[in-house]
């Protein structure tokens, strides 16, 4: 037998072995219903355990670690701390990045911005987010937050797939693997990094945090381009015409089934598919990056950076059409709140970059009537420390990377609206209440989205591979609707 012959039995005869323990159960499912030919990610979605309340999530990420202290946590007695060092007892010995874990002292540096109370809800906010403060009773803040991972990669990849290491499906392609697409002429997951107007310290991202994993391809993220043509090669070259690139597909897609039936590689069926999603998104993908036919009033709810393509405004709104087109899930990326110094001067810009538009989210989303079944998802992978990292005035101030405890907020999608979940200690270092743990949250998301995360599994190197992972997680009830 020649070396390929061999690579094509063997490799044959595993995807024979790994799918035919669930042979049986799939020729019962299938007369059940009545011999209908359904999709994986359909027959997962028979699997539900609860009723979902959310069918889509628009997360967005802030990379870099907003300051929750300077944000959402106020912290009033920390003005009598200014420049004094932080105690022991509350640092407790726990770790420090390289980048502060040298320095003599470690001063407090109380939030420069001031803070009101808003809502029935009584939530404290920001100065700084006078926009995100008229809305504070749609949302539900988490000020418990914490995680082990301590530096960008491991922590963003951490909060994204439930591991610090790579390789894992993140929560969009969990997403799209259990409840299946909407739309066949867009993507079931797509991500958008948006591009902040401050360009001081910009965090590397990459592909890593869209992958599917070990889950079928077809689940990975589809990066939109946030300028020029938001998918390259979606259009045809000149001289090419549709009909053309019809027949060009037919001639792939006869070699690619020609290719499967001889290896049995499921990646050659999703390689199919992307082609011909990709000859499908040449009609729909203009029609939905194309904002003419908004309203002005549209416009004025997301603010004047709206119209400039990849801010975050426009990538917002962008999400509010994916989603109202049937887009299960869409990740946002927004750069550049990694503050290790100069706060007083970033933050403000970081800030006027994200507070109206997500005001404009959450209100178009609830007069499209979307709103019930969008899960919005704001937050970043970390928060940041008390004390200052390099020089410390009243006036500005510099922090360092704190997993211990940080904000995030949920609105709309089954999340309890007008929720303050949580409580940490006068320093925003430890917490003193109601913990919450990325396992938790990834659980509680996926009850909104009807799965029990225990049972949301898949086989994979012989283990039930699940994005909550092995460790003890639990659902967080107060913060469902």
């Amino acid at each position: 037998m020649n070396p390929f012959q061999d690579f094509s039995q063997n490799l044959t005869r595993r995807h024979f072995f790994r799918s035919g323990a669930n042979a049986v159960g799939w020729a019962a499912l299938t007369s059940l219903l009545d011999g209908e030919r359904i999709s994986a990610a359909e027959a997962q979605a028979i699997k539900m355990q609860y009723a979902p309340k959310a069918k889509h999530i628009i997360y967005l990420h802030m990379v870099g670690g907003p300051p929750q202290m300077d944000l959402y946590d106020y912290k009033p007695k920390m003005n009598d701390w200014y420049d004094k060092d932080l105690p022991n007892e509350v640092r407790k010995g726990q770790r420090l990045t390289t980048m502060t874990s040298g320095q003599a002292r470690f001063p407090i540096a109380p939030s420069k911005f001031k803070f009101e109370q808003h809502g029935k809800s009584g939530m404290w906010v920001s100065e700084l987010l006078p926009w995100t403060a008229k809305m504070v009773d749609d949302m539900c803040f988490i000020r418990s937050m914490n995680t082990e991972a301590i530096n960008h990669e491991p922590a963003i990849t951490y909060m994204q797939t439930g591991n610090q290491v790579t390789g894992r499906p993140c929560l969009g392609a969990w997403a799209s693997y259990g409840l299946g697409s909407l739309n066949q002429n867009l993507p079931t997951f797509v991500v958008l990094v948006a591009r902040p107007s401050n360009q001081e310290q910009v965090q590397a991202i990459s592909g890593r945090l869209w992958q599917s994993g070990y889950l079928p391809g077809e689940h990975a993220g589809v990066s939109f381009r946030t300028s020029g043509d938001p998918i390259l090669y979606i259009n045809n070259p000149p001289g090419v015409t549709e009909d053309v690139r019809r027949k060009t597909l037919d001639g792939l897609k006869a070699l690619n089934e020609m290719n499967f039936q001889t290896l049995g590689d499921p990646e050659t069926q999703t390689r199919i598919q992307q082609y011909e999603m990709a000859f499908r998104m040449q009609a729909s993908v203009p029609e939905l990056t194309d904002l003419a036919k908004e309203p002005a009033s549209t416009f004025d709810l997301y603010g004047p950076a709206v119209k400039n393509p990849g801010t975050f405004a426009n990538t917002v709104l962008l999400a509010r059409r994916m989603v109202e087109r049937g887009v299960r899930f869409v990740q946002i990326y927004h750069n550049n709140w990694d503050t290790h110094a100069n706060v007083a001067g970033r933050l403000p810009d970081q800030c006027r970059d994200v507070d109206q538009p997500c005001y404009g989210l959450i209100q178009d989303l609830k007069r499209h009537g979307l709103l019930d079944e969008t899960l919005v998802i704001w937050g970043g992978e970390f928060g940041r420390t008390i004390y200052s990292q390099g020089g410390l005035s009243k006036q500005n101030y510099g922090r360092d990377h704190h997993p211990r405890c940080y904000t995030m907020w949920m609105a709309g999608g089954g999340s309890r609206p007008g929720t303050i979940y949580g409580e940490t200690d006068d320093f925003s270092y430890n917490i003193v209440k109601d913990p919450v743990h990325i396992r938790d949250f990834h659980a509680s998301i996926l009850r909104l989205l009807g799965f029990d995360h225990k049972r949301f599994s898949i086989r994979f190197q012989g283990l039930d591979q699940r994005l909550t992972g092995v460790e003890e997680a639990h659902v967080i009830e107060q913060l469902l609707a």
